[in-house]
């Protein structure tokens, strides 16, 4: 499932790429939680996924403050979060993906964020998500999961329409989705 889905992200041609993103972006910045948050994390599209660099440009001319994940350079299945701000150099981790190359000290954790919005290889209607297979997002949110109601960071998931399937098993390391939101719709849960 997860190579499919992949693939046919993959077989979107520029220009649907483009559209879907504005389409993504409208619908993501007029969601109350977007509107109602101040420190944002979102991540720069790698294999297909939906661009995000819309939504990035939005953060900014809102002033708000945009974050990028970075590995943690400590405990390996962990993300930490920097300030994407102008003059930040980004280079390529070890599994190729860009990151604000930063010293340490000015990483946050996840918990110091008002939303983190992620990408995701599919979702279904309970909130669960399909990810790169890594577990990144699910060991850094872990704290999330012994949380009782209101919960900060909030998390939203992005990602094209034909993303959404059917009956995602959820392993208990699993950390649910609040909503998706993709070029077509907005799913809260």
């Amino acid at each position: 499932m997860r190579r499919a889905l992949r693939n046919r992200r993959n077989l979107l041609t520029p220009e649907e790429q483009r559209l879907a993103a504005r389409k993504l972006a409208a619908k993501v910045v007029g969601t109350r939680l977007y509107r109602a948050s101040r420190r944002i994390a979102c991540y720069l599209p790698i294999d297909g996924e939906i661009d995000t660099r819309c939504i990035i440009e939005h953060i900014h001319r809102m002033r708000k403050i945009c974050y990028l994940p970075a590995i943690s350079r400590l405990s390996r299945d962990r993300l930490w979060f920097a300030k994407n701000q102008a003059g930040i150099e980004l280079v390529r981790n070890r599994y190729g993906v860009l990151e604000p190359d930063v010293n340490t000290r000015d990483l946050v954790r996840a918990r110091e964020l008002d939303l983190i919005l992620m990408p995701l290889v599919g979702f279904d209607d309970h909130g669960n998500r399909l990810g790169m297979g890594m577990g990144f997002y699910d060991h850094t949110l872990a704290f999330l999961r012994q949380r009782q109601g209101w919960r900060k960071p909030h998390i939203i998931g992005l990602a094209y329409d034909f993303q959404r399937i059917n009956g995602i098993k959820a392993d208990p390391w699993d950390v649910p989705l609040q909503g998706v939101v993709t070029d077509q719709a907005v799913y809260i849960y």
